[in-house]
């Protein structure tokens, strides 16, 4: 017997969750359960979280939480769950199956069977954001080597536990060549380990293209946060509906799953929601917690009620579907059917021979670092980058010298192009002659020159080299 926590939350959720534990019981899941209150009504009451602080120990002493669809009050200053739930349990990995549930369910791709493996806690995600000028904000995107190793090791186990032959790495680091070449290489060095699954790279938009059109010459899919947020949701949908897709997310700990809709509050109470998302994820549990053949005996009922054209009004078609149920008969077509495979549907079955292991992040030696110079962003409201290096480079000194500004990422000095359109947000980058070694004590004096001098220094960004390799990116134009 299991003990997990259950939270119930928003919208439909009730409903679905309803549902879903009707069909766990009835398929003999040894579970017990501890519900918690998450969503809407905890932020009203003022956790700005939608939880509970007492919640939280629920979730850590079980380990494993099954949760529905929740709602997010409009308005500032309340925060994802979700994204708070992923980051505080490290739950690293995202894993969402989308696969074709043709000629019953509507879609162009009939044989499309992918699984897409989100990196979870870092990214664009990590939610660090600064307005820095009138015109400017930004958002850092962090991408660490741990969190790349975990994900990307994560999916070649999920591949090899789950006789997947194929593991694809999506990036755009043509661009984005330190944060997103250090997840490319990554996956480069973890794949060696794994000669027997078939290994490829494609640049992000070509990629997703691709997918969108033929998803069926894909298999396993690794990516980084944002870009496996928009993925996993188009393949769900070609796959033919987000309705009936379900997640996992994987810590080295803990373990939450969940439908990937919404809480959909206008359909609250109908008794019309497919629960198809949430026992999806609740399936993902069932193997999670090793009871796989009740796992594999919930699918293919319910692979079996599709099949037998027994659906809810998302998924129904005249002329395919068989009959209209709404949501809790749609759990009691289900429950007939246990015990039974579909006949055109491929069954499942799910082994539990090979355990997916993630081993702990071995930090390695620090590398050789050199201090070789550093970026001063500054708030300048002028529109012409030589009037800028003339302010500039009163703040030179011995070696150190203004070698370049840019504006956005675009080298506009010296030998800019007049029709750059220029933002009041700057960067001077200052190096010594010859890239030699800058001191800290060099950068704080600059720093008080730049003050002297009534610059508007908003940051500061240090630039270092590693083993002899440039850690920071040119400007665009150099």
């Amino acid at each position: 017997m299991t003990r997990i926590t259950i939270a119930k939350g928003d919208g439909i959720g009730p409903e679905i969750m309803e549902a879903t534990l009707k069909v766990l019981s009835a398929a003999g899941a040894a579970l017990e359960y501890d519900e918690i209150e998450v969503g809407e009504k905890e932020y009203l009451a003022g956790n700005t979280s939608g939880i509970k602080p007492e919640s939280w120990d629920v979730i850590r002493k079980n380990k494993v939480f099954l949760k529905a669809p929740i709602t997010t009050p409009q308005g500032g200053g309340y925060k994802s769950l979700n994204v708070s739930t992923r980051k505080f349990l490290g739950l690293f990995a995202n894993v969402r199956p989308c696969t074709s549930l043709y000629p019953f369910v509507d879609t162009k791709h009939p044989k499309m069977d992918i699984v897409i493996v989100r990196e979870n806690e870092e990214d664009l995600y990590a939610g660090i954001e600064h307005q820095q000028t009138d015109e400017v904000v930004q958002c850092l995107k962090l991408i660490s080597r741990p969190g790349c190793e975990k994900i990307i090791r994560y999916a070649f186990e999920y591949a090899k536990q789950n006789n997947r032959k194929k593991v694809t790495c999506f990036t755009k680091d043509n661009i984005m060549k330190q944060t997103d070449g250090l997840f490319h290489q990554v996956f480069e060095e973890i794949g060696k380990e794994y000669p027997e699954i078939e290994q490829e790279h494609w640049i992000i938009d070509i990629g997703a293209a691709k997918m969108a059109d033929t998803p069926e010459n894909f298999d396993v899919i690794v990516v980084p946060n944002l870009y496996g947020d928009v993925l996993s949701d188009v393949a769900a949908q070609i796959a033919g509906s987000v309705g009936l897709a379900g997640s996992s997310n994987i810590g080295e700990e803990c373990a939450m799953f969940e439908a990937i809709h919404g809480s959909a509050p206008r359909m609250a109470g109908k008794n019309t929601a497919n629960p198809s998302g949430l026992l999806q994820g609740a399936v993902m549990m069932l193997n999670h917690i090793g009871q796989s053949d009740i796992a594999a005996s919930i699918q293919n009922a319910w692979l079996k009620t599709i099949e037998d054209g027994i659906h809810t009004k998302d998924i129904y078609q005249e002329g395919i579907s068989k009959q209209l149920v709404g949501t809790q008969e749609f759990a009691d077509a289900i429950i007939k059917n246990l015990g039974q495979k579909p006949n055109q549907l491929q069954p499942v079955s799910y082994s539990q021979e090979y355990k997916i292991q993630i081993p702990k992040y071995q930090r390695k030696p620090q590398q050789a670092k050199t201090l070789e110079g550093v970026d001063i962003f500054v708030h300048w409201p002028g529109f012409e980058a030589n009037q800028l290096a003339e302010l500039m480079t009163q703040l030179q000194k011995d070696k150190i010298k203004l070698s370049m500004i840019t504006n956005r990422g675009i080298k506009v000095w010296p030998n800019g192009f007049e029709e750059t359109f220029c933002t009041d947000h700057w960067r001077c980058r200052f190096v010594k002659e010859d890239y030699q070694e800058m001191s800290r004590a060099e950068i704080i004096e600059l720093l008080q020159r730049a003050i002297e001098t009534k610059v508007e220094v908003i940051k500061t960004e240090n630039l270092y080299s590693f083993e002899g390799k440039k850690g920071y990116s040119l400007g665009q134009g150099q």
